[in-house]
């Protein structure tokens, strides 16, 4: 009867361990790589927008703000989301300006957000937004 107990409760040992490892929810990695959003995700070079928001998955708290740039445009200002996420905010006329110099196009361009956290890890976060031409009129 003793064996038997012994490898029953070896048995449930090894289901607890395996369940432990599998039912763990992940934990939040910051590599160097961010998941970014920018929006708006289609610029029109026509409009009259003010703000080009780049969404991030790093907290605003670690982020030193003055080291931001998209596309190597400076941030202009910065905030926590309701997450507590650092959004990055850069002059609409600063990513147009790309566009006239060449450094965007029409249709799909691949845009670089660099941060650099207090304690000087790098991070990089890439994404596709789409340029357009029209005129509202």
């Amino acid at each position: 009867m003793s064996r038997k107990i012994r490898i029953l409760g070896l048995v449930v040992f090894i289901c607890l361990a395996l369940s432990m490892v599998f039912v763990q929810a992940p934990t939040k990695c910051y590599g160097d790589e961010l998941i970014i959003q920018v929006a708006p995700s289609t610029l029109n070079i026509q409009s009259s927008g003010t703000w080009v928001a780049v969404h991030t998955d790093i907290p605003y708290s670690i982020v030193l703000g003055t080291s931001v740039e998209l596309n190597g445009i400076p941030i202009a200002w910065s905030k926590a989301d309701d997450q507590g996420y650092f959004v990055a905010k850069f002059a609409m006329s600063d990513v147009k300006d790309l566009y006239t110099q060449g450094g965007l196009a029409l249709g799909e361009n691949l845009v670089t957000l660099y941060v650099l956290t207090i304690d000087e890890q790098e991070f990089v976060g890439t994404t596709t937004i789409t340029v357009i031409d029209v005129s509202g009129k």
